[in-house]
């Protein structure tokens, strides 16, 4: 019966996936208007998921949260590596910036 169905893992693995397009984009939103500098506030929302992952009950949340933080630490290599795609000019330059490229 549908009922006795378990939706749990696909829930997880959208949730999962919107996560992940979720910081595609504010990767290279962050790059162009903060630079690398702003790596450790992906490594502090990295931390905070974290912990929300440790101390929180419900696996559902509890495994989201932990999606999220990995997913804020890869953001930290990735906008390492925005730099380098923006460098190569596969991205736009923040022209006020310009000097960080170089």
């Amino acid at each position: 019966m549908i009922s006795d169905w378990q939706f749990d893992g696909l829930i997880i693995g959208l949730c999962t996936f919107l996560i992940i397009g979720f910081f595609h984009p504010i990767v290279i939103k962050a790059e162009y208007y903060w630079g690398v500098k702003c790596w450790w506030f992906f490594l502090f929302l990295g931390l905070i998921g974290t912990l929300g992952s440790i101390f929180v009950n419900n696996i559902m949340i509890s495994s989201l949260l932990g999606v999220f933080s990995f997913s804020s630490f890869w953001g930290i290599h990735e906008i390492f590596q925005q730099r380098e795609r923006v460098r190569k000019g596969w991205f736009p330059m923040n022209p006020k910036r310009k000097k960080d490229y170089e």
